[in-house]
């Protein structure tokens, strides 16, 4: 007889790298631009993450290991010791309140401006953004990078490994790589925008090479068991057109299966995608799937149903994000079945403040 593995409840206990986790919730990162202008987290970013502590894990928002990294205003970084001490309040608080934290590393690669960073965008090639980007003066058409020489690729790698053992020590307990939705990992992966001719282009496993060496250099830094990477497959999130994703992400895979990191987090997942099961079969670790869902809001069971199709599917664990953002005590509420906050302007989501930020309601003071 086969046997088949029970499916495991999103309410069940989960062990992921160091962490034993009380629940197989994740909050997925999500940009907030709550930070200051020099990238500190400020102290309201503290009461944010610590609203929504009862997640089995918080992956933070993505953080930019270099000045030249810098996406949009205010967006949090982990370069400089100041930022450190920003983060540190946020982790103290966090743990104080019970959770337990990753901190997503992101290079914004072609995707940033002059007028944010002070500094020409780098890229693996020069190829813009095919869109405007928000600046401190508003929109503005994005600017063609500078193609990064061998020597940048290099540091940009000692950047990834400065900025994960910086994350710990701001209290993080591990770091998330961001190799998806358009930024510069996923810029080398991509044919639409990596046409380079040297070892980082090419041909996939050329252009795998990038990611698998800042994966490995982090994993150096601070123990593979405290490194998960973020992957959205066939997206086309910040103009990225890969070509190739089928052979793509089983390249990818192949090359870190045997890293030993702590997972890998797949974007917009989706139960019937062959992709997705093949990836699945292949990792040999915890796998985080963040839902596809339909629409920019928060669905009705909150996800529940898709969470419950990935869980069948082999997923370890469910990152949920704007279900996140306008519910503080996501877990109660799907445990019970109590109704969700709905997300009440999307364009709260990035301007600053307390509103849309930190004053959802929980049950106990709706």
């Amino acid at each position: 007889m086969t046997h088949t593995p029970e499916i495991p409840s999103l309410f069940e206990p989960a062990r992921l790298g160091p962490l034993d986790l009380p629940n197989r919730l994740v909050m997925a990162p999500m940009t907030r631009n709550r930070a200051a202008a020099d990238g500190v987290p400020l102290p309201i970013m503290a009461t944010y993450y610590a609203q929504r502590a009862t997640a089995g894990l918080i992956v933070a928002e993505a953080a930019t290991p270099s000045a030249v990294g810098q996406t949009y205003p205010d967006i949090a970084a982990i370069h400089n010791a100041a930022q450190v001490a920003g983060w540190r309040r946020v982790t103290d608080a966090v743990h104080t309140a019970g959770g337990r934290m990753f901190l997503q590393l992101q290079h914004g690669g072609r995707v940033g401006h002059p007028d944010t960073s002070g500094l020409m965008p780098v890229a693996p090639s020069p190829v813009p953004l095919p869109e405007t980007i928000f600046t401190p003066n508003g929109h503005q058409q994005a600017v063609v990078p500078r193609e990064m020489t061998v020597e940048e690729i290099r540091s940009t790698v000692a950047d990834f490994a400065a900025a994960a053992r910086n994350a710990r020590g701001a209290g993080f307990a591990g770091v998330e790589v961001h190799a998806a939705n358009g930024y510069l990992l996923h810029q080398f992966l991509a044919q639409g925008t990596n046409r380079r001719t040297d070892a980082y282009g090419g041909s996939v496993a050329g252009r795998v090479r990038f990611v698998a060496e800042v994966v490995h250099a982090v994993a150096d830094a601070i123990g593979p068991e405290r490194v998960g990477l973020r992957v959205s497959p066939g997206s086309t999130v910040n103009g990225i057109e890969e070509g190739d994703t089928e052979a793509l992400y089983p390249a990818l895979i192949r090359e870190l299966a045997d890293t030993g990191l702590a997972y890998l987090h797949i974007v917009r997942a989706r139960p019937d995608q062959p992709l997705f099961r093949e990836l699945r079969a292949s990792w040999p670790a915890t796998l985080i799937a963040n839902p596809s869902l339909s629409g920019d809001g928060v669905p009705a069971d909150g996800g529940m149903r898709r969470a419950g199709a990935l869980l069948a599917e082999g997923a370890d664990l469910i990152a949920l994000g704007r279900t996140f953002l306008a519910n503080p005590d996501l877990v109660t509420r799907l445990r019970t079945g109590a109704p969700l906050n709905p997300i009440r302007d999307a364009y709260l989501m990035y301007v600053g403040g307390e509103t849309g930020y930190t004053d959802y309601p929980t049950l106990t003071a709706a």
